[in-house]
């Protein structure tokens, strides 16, 4: 995501006090999606019709179709939240785009409580996802290095990926677990590259949209960790 604000201050060109105090501005609010998302995932499960209408939304082209919604809600709300400077519009596509993703979680999260009658898969999964996230993001900082040369790259596997999904879909086969590991190495180079931006894109102001892309790829990896778990025998 680029910046179009020209008369803000990129972070890189601040104080290491001021970049410190966005950092922490941007994970808290990276971590206030998650707990936003945590609620609004349990609200969404305690409603039987809306359960019921997600789990049928993964049938054939409808799936198609609700990943196609999705990825236009994920659209509008990174370009709202970063073409804006009204705080109260990019918290306000910040929460939209956690209920999509909460929504869209139904249907796996869903599974997963079947597949073990209580939370703890859920639990493992998510842990592990953390850990991957906390690592992949230290790389940066560790090495301070500028890894947008790898957006070409993720841009031509999301473009794969997609393909697959498609096919998979449309021809009814199960992509199975290679593509799910494959998947997690495409998200763990997403957290890279937006990990990067907050150094070399974003300004000091633009904590909320900084968030809202690491929470993307953040829930991208706990959705292909999660399936993974869940392909154990």
């Amino acid at each position: 995501m680029e910046n179009s604000f020209n008369n803000k201050v990129l972070v890189a060109q601040v104080s290491e006090t001021d970049r410190v105090a966005f950092y922490k501005k941007t994970y808290a609010h990276v971590g206030l999606g998650v707990l936003l998302f945590i609620v609004f995932e349990y609200l969404l499960l305690q409603n039987a019709t809306i359960v019921e209408f997600a789990l049928s939304m993964t049938q054939g082209y409808k799936w198609l179709l609700l990943l196609g919604g999705f990825m236009l809600i994920t659209n509008y709300a990174e370009s709202t939240a970063l073409k804006t400077s009204d705080k109260n519009l990019q918290y306000l596509a910040y929460s939209g785009y956690v209920f999509a993703e909460a929504f869209i979680f139904i249907p796996l999260i869903y599974m997963a409580i079947s597949y073990t009658n209580n939370f703890e898969i859920i639990k493992q999964a998510g842990i592990v996802t953390l850990g991957l996230f906390v690592g992949i993001s230290s790389i940066v900082f560790i090495t301070k290095k500028d890894f947008s040369f790898i957006k070409a790259g993720l841009s031509v596997g999301f473009f794969i990926a997609i393909g697959l999904i498609i096919a998979g879909t449309l021809f009814g086969f199960n992509l199975g677990l290679w593509f799910s590991v494959g998947m997690c190495v495409l998200a763990a180079g997403t957290i890279l590259y937006q990990t990067s931006n907050l150094v070399n894109k974003f300004s000091t102001d633009d904590y909320i949209p900084a968030a809202l892309g690491l929470f993307a790829s953040l829930m991208l990896l706990f959705w292909y960790v999660l399936q993974i778990f869940m392909s154990r025998d």
